[in-house]
């Protein structure tokens, strides 16, 4: 038998025998509307047999795997979304009734607690049975919806919630023993401090980078660059040569003469 069943029945078996009070009160449904229902006094009086498992699982410390509920079609539903829902019983399950027949979550009536399966019969022990009592009953399965299985709800949850120290405790452990922290070394856990830090600065530069506008880069000043002067207009082209101008005989003839008339 797994740890949560053993707990679970053994406050169960402990209030056998209990029976409502005056104006169907009980101390499981007056325990959940305090507790559980926010005050709500109809829970003082309505059907107890699952306020009474409430009351047992928290008693024994094993509410997060059994469940907190008071409508038993909800209760169901619970447990299979925990992938804990069964066809075949076991010490510690809990069994749901539709007296009906049905087979339907829907249509659930009762929820018991089994205590032991011997055959094609199922022991029991349920509250709010025989109209006051919380006794044990042998069923069969003809009325049986199905059963939850508190041990498979605690599987579900230790699978869905690694913490990080014990990821790094794994991590650990691939590594040479040494100076650890959470059970790595601590050079493991250097590196990967490492590793983010440069992680982290890469992506805040980036996300910086597309932030800005772009822009052209403008030209380094320096000895090597300086501004430009201002450029002289280009001379206009000179025309191509023309051609020779033949000598005039008259004007040299008249020079001769002057030069002759200065000689007398």
């Amino acid at each position: 038998m797994d740890p949560i069943a053993r707990e679970l029945l053994e406050v169960v078996r402990a209030e056998l025998g209990y029976r409502e009070k005056a104006g169907q009160r009980t101390k499981y449904g007056e325990w959940y509307a305090e507790h559980v229902a926010g005050g709500d006094p109809q829970f003082k009086t309505g059907a107890w047999c699952d306020m009474f498992i409430a009351w047992a699982a928290h008693k024994a410390g094993v509410s997060e795997y059994v469940g907190t509920f008071a409508w038993t079609p909800s209760h169901a539903r619970w447990f299979q979304r925990h992938g804990a829902w069964s066809d075949r019983p076991e010490p510690g399950a809990l069994v749901f009734f539709d007296w009906g027949g049905s087979k339907k979550i829907s249509k659930i009536d009762h929820v018991g607690i089994v205590e032991r399966v011997k055959g094609d019969r199922i022991h029991t022990i349920e509250g709010n049975v025989d109209k006051v009592w919380l006794k044990r009953k042998v069923r069969d399965e003809s009325k049986v919806v199905g059963y939850g299985l508190p041990r498979k709800v605690k599987e579900y949850l230790d699978q869905t919630r690694i913490s990080w120290p014990e990821r790094v405790v794994d991590l650990g452990r691939q590594g040479e023993p040494g100076v650890t922290l959470f059970g790595a070394p601590i050079e493991t856990l250097t590196v990967v401090a490492l590793l983010a830090a440069v992680a982290g600065t890469v992506l805040v530069a980036a996300r910086t980078r597309l932030r800005r506008p772009f822009r052209r880069p403008s030209p380094a000043r320096g000895r090597h660059r300086r501004t430009a002067r201002p450029q002289e207009r280009p001379a206009p082209p000179v025309a191509a040569d023309a051609p020779a101008v033949p000598p005039d005989p008259y004007r040299d003839a008249d020079a001769l003469l002057d030069e002759l008339t200065r000689t007398r």
